[in-house]
């Protein structure tokens, strides 16, 4: 499978995000999901064969790890992807603080009237 349309879906590009730093079993990586083990295990499957994923056997585990030199340029499109989530999460959990200390501010000031 083409990698593009491997990471075309959202949850494959979850176990990528997972799996981009830490190598995880295959167990491991199903629990952070709510979808069954069968599920992932296809998943990890799709990824493995389009090359974004590298796979190593220990005993009865597999051990997953993002691929990133396997990947070419798409390992640096997947990173600016996922830095740019990350801004967007912070602005939005940065502007939902400045709007509870404001409410917070006026509920004080409402209760310090006479």
């Amino acid at each position: 499978m083409d990698q593009v349309k491997a990471i075309s879906e959202p949850r494959r590009r979850a176990i990528l995000r997972l799996i981009w730093d830490d190598e995880m079993s295959a167990g491991q990586i199903a629990d952070s999901f709510e979808v069954t083990f069968g599920a992932v295990s296809q998943h990890l499957k799709v990824l493995r064969d389009a090359g974004l994923v590298v796979v190593r056997k220990d005993g009865t585990k597999r051990y997953y790890r993002a691929d990133r030199a396997g990947m070419g340029p798409l390992a640096s499109y997947l990173e600016s992807m996922w830095v740019s989530s990350l801004d967007t999460l912070a602005a939005l959990a940065e502007e939902a603080q400045r709007e509870e200390a404001q409410r917070d501010k006026a509920q004080r000031e409402k209760e310090a009237e006479p």
